[in-house]
């Protein structure tokens, strides 16, 4: 079992439409993409000057199923709205 955690650091004029979007997106990927055991998600609740704003955590069977889930037809659109609202986007991936 993989984890695959991803954490985004939002620009400032990140529309709530496509943060609405974006987050409706995720919400249908779990459950729904060979693979992914389980997706979690959520915003920052703390809010301190290190944090960020929003993160994905994600549980794959296998490294290879990452791979399907990068290029997923449910994944990819969501890319329209996380890279070019986000100034920064970490991820890791560690074996459970």
């Amino acid at each position: 079992m993989i984890r695959h955690a991803v954490l985004f650091k939002f620009k400032d004029d990140f529309p709530d439409a496509d943060k609405a979007a974006w987050i409706a997106g995720l919400n249908r990927m779990d459950g729904n993409i060979p693979g992914l055991v389980k997706l979690t998600h959520g915003a920052d609740v703390l809010r301190h000057d290190r944090s960020f704003d929003y993160a994905i955590v994600a549980d794959f069977k296998s490294v290879e199923d990452i791979e399907v889930y990068n290029t997923h037809a449910l994944h990819e659109p969501l890319k329209k709205y996380s890279f070019p609202n986000s100034e920064q986007i970490i991820a890791v991936d560690f074996p459970l």
